[in-house]
């Protein structure tokens, strides 16, 4: 068959649409796919109070509940460990406490043997083509060397050199300055997380083209010092109409001495010093405003990102480093191993996200790390602890096998799954609670044989390695020296316990 012959053989305009066709396989195999921006977003030490999360009726978060109703908010979602630093360093590095062995302050990431070589978030992102960059309290202050910390200010929002506020306006037992509320400053410009919003918003605006945003913002509000100028405490009702949190008198007759080593001796008052202070609702009041007027810089960096032009485009993560107890068991602040210091929002919204979706599944912060490179379309790195939420965010009832793993000190960890806490301390004793029918955690059902095999089965997921802690870490660390437990060098005695 000769040349014309075949022509005559091919329908008419084929050739055409055929080198189209193959023109555009070409284009696309040539193409790489877009990957999604990251608007990575901590905050520090914010619970359940937030309005989509109801945990106080008087909550004002109307900016974080805008974020949830656009995506995925996890409503059993919490921290590995109930204090800044392991937390943080858990969510960066992808490993628990119990495996790198920060459960306290400590040296900088890179002094920690298991973490000498580790890539962090960050670091991910920036080997994957993002132009990344932190502002605000991201890695816990002090945790990488200044020359990489972006951030200049302190926990005041104050640059390098500038005097501190005094604390004149609540007089704790503790001398600590941070541990504070009250009105201050005057104008909103002067705070820390106002500063923060800046950096990022103009961050956004002038972040190379041509590279994916990785952009980490941390908010410090409402971690203490509660200060928040007038215009925030006049959103809510006056101290004396101000709602408490749940509280049962005796709540903590139930559990082990070793509930009240994990909180021994710490700046934050008890809940007996706030009643007879009368300073239970004004610390509520402060913390509500403090969170309000953070939800505030969260809006406008929310804004900034739609006026950018990558809100289509841009993965969102909200979360927070650890609860806090604001009287609930006796105690302020954070460091136990109860729901009220471990539990944390957590909002994802975006490209591959669910729009307003609930999930109900436990999930932990551990599992941001694989999350975000999962849903960015990146190979989910190799060793880390965590699991992808990407079935959850596609499907809010998709099942999930494991529970949520938090753990303070050496051999102290909690266990929670969609119904369930199982703690157990290091001295082996335990506690169990049903949270489907006691929410507060008021009645610990550990000694009841009925639950010997709930105990069991989430014993079963109690971490196997339980890593010293590492050498240099200071403060709110337990350590057991000839069979004695110690408190900064100093033996623990359960019959000095602080009421």
């Amino acid at each position: 068959m000769n040349n014309r012959s075949l022509k005559n053989l091919i329908p008419p305009g084929f050739l055409v649409v055929s080198l189209v066709l193959a023109s555009a396989i070409l284009a696309r195999a040539q193409s790489k796919p877009t990957l999604a921006n990251v608007l990575f977003i901590a905050v520090d030490d914010l619970n359940d109070w937030v309005g989509c999360l109801g945990g106080h009726p008087q909550a004002q978060t109307p900016n974080l509940d805008r974020l949830a109703a656009r995506g995925t908010l996890f409503l059993n979602a919490h921290v590995q460990a109930p204090l800044c630093n392991p937390s943080r360093a858990s969510v960066l590095t992808g490993l628990r406490p119990s495996t790198t062995g920060i459960y306290g302050l400590a040296p900088g990431i890179r002094a920690v043997p298991a973490l000498t070589n580790r890539v962090t978030l960050p670091q991910y992102f920036a080997r994957h083509g993002y132009f990344t960059a932190s502002f605000g309290k991201v890695f816990h202050d002090g945790s990488i060397p200044p020359r990489l910390q972006t951030n200049e200010f302190n926990v005041w929002g104050l640059a390098p050199g500038m005097p501190l506020p005094p604390k004149k306006f609540v007089q704790t037992p503790s001398p600590m300055r941070a541990v504070d509320w009250g009105v201050f400053p005057t104008d909103d410009r002067e705070q820390a997380d106002w500063k923060i919003a800046d950096a990022a918003i103009a961050q956004l605006k002038s972040a190379p083209a041509g590279k994916p945003l990785f952009l980490a913002v941390g908010f410090r509000l409402p971690h203490v010092p509660c200060f928040a100028s007038q215009p925030w405490f006049d959103r809510f009702p006056p101290e004396d109409q101000i709602v408490l949190p749940p509280f049962k008198a005796g709540d903590r007759a139930d559990v082990p001495d070793f509930a009240w080593f994990l909180h021994w001796k710490l700046p934050e008052p008890r809940l007996s010093w706030l009643e007879r202070e009368h300073q239970w609702r004004p610390l509520v009041r402060a913390y509500l405003a403090s969170t309000a007027f953070m939800d505030s810089q969260l809006g406008r960096v929310l804004d900034a990102l739609a006026a950018s032009g990558r809100a289509e485009n841009t993965l969102i993560v909200f979360w927070s480093d650890n609860g806090w107890h604001l009287g609930e068991k006796g105690i302020t602040g954070k460091n136990s191993l109860w729901e009220r210091s471990t539990r944390v929002p957590l909002v994802f919204a975006g490209p591959g996200v669910t729009r307003g979706a609930k999930c109900g599944q436990p999930a932990e912060l551990l599992d941001l790390y694989p999350t975000l490179a999962d849903l960015c379309g990146l190979p989910v790195p190799a060793g880390l602890e965590g699991h992808t939420l990407r079935p959850q965010l596609e499907n809010a009832q998709a099942a999930r096998p494991w529970p949520a793993i938090t753990t303070h000190n050496v051999g102290n960890h909690s266990v929670r799954s969609e119904r369930w806490r199982y703690i157990r301390y290091a001295d082996g004793l335990e506690e169990l609670y049903d949270l489907q029918t006691d929410p507060n955690e008021w009645t610990n059902l550990a000694a009841d044989a009925k639950v010997a095999g709930v105990i069991r089965e989430h014993a079963r997921w109690l971490p196997k390695v339980n890593t010293p802690p590492v050498p240099g870490s200071a403060h709110r660390v337990l350590t057991k020296v000839d069979g004695q437990w110690l408190w900064e060098g100093q033996p623990i005695k359960p019959d000095e316990r602080e009421e």
